[in-house]
């Protein structure tokens, strides 16, 4: 029994590793969506293109860690004889010493936070992304349907003119 306690706490040694890294990746995707928010406010179209090849260089990184993530919870799970999915961080603060115990309620209030933080920037960014796209697609409507025959303009005396002749866009080359 004795063997199995000091193996676990040495995999949650190696977890809590695990959570810091975690936790950094989720402050750098918070440092991210806000760098990415200024960059399409200010159309830099460079800056864009260099930060979204890097967030893709980093997701692929990123999937080396949740793989020693998982490997780590596979193995806690064999050591305390359960199911992958009973491999919680609540499930693991009743097996441990107090120290490590603290050190895990402590990580995991951390993450708890940057998550809910997390989802009101994402939440931001998409709702920026989307008022930028119905933008785009209403000036598009009105320069190319401008000279639409259903479009009917009044004039100062309260009659009808057609917008056939009117043109917004020159189109001559």
């Amino acid at each position: 029994m004795e063997a199995a306690t000091v193996e676990i706490e040495d995999k949650i040694d190696e977890l809590l590793v695990i959570l810091d890294e975690d936790i950094q990746h989720i402050q750098g995707n918070l440092l991210r969506l806000n760098e990415l928010r200024s960059l399409v406010v200010k159309r830099n179209e460079a800056d864009l293109c260099r930060l979204l090849e890097s967030i893709q260089a980093e997701s692929d990184s990123y999937r080396s860690h949740e793989l020693k993530r998982e490997s780590i919870r596979k193995e806690l799970a064999n050591a305390l004889d359960c199911n992958l999915e009973q491999v919680t961080l609540s499930r693991l603060e009743t097996v441990l010493p107090e120290e490590q115990k603290a050190q895990v309620v402590t990580k995991k209030a951390e993450l708890r936070t940057l998550t809910e933080e997390l989802k009101k920037e994402y939440l931001s960014t998409a709702m920026l992304l989307s008022d930028c796209a119905r933008f785009n697609r209403q000036l598009l409507k009105s320069v190319f349907d401008l000279g639409k025959v259903g479009i009917v303009y009044y004039n100062s005396k309260g009659s009808t003119k057609r917008g056939m002749t009117e043109a917004f866009v020159n189109l001559q080359f």
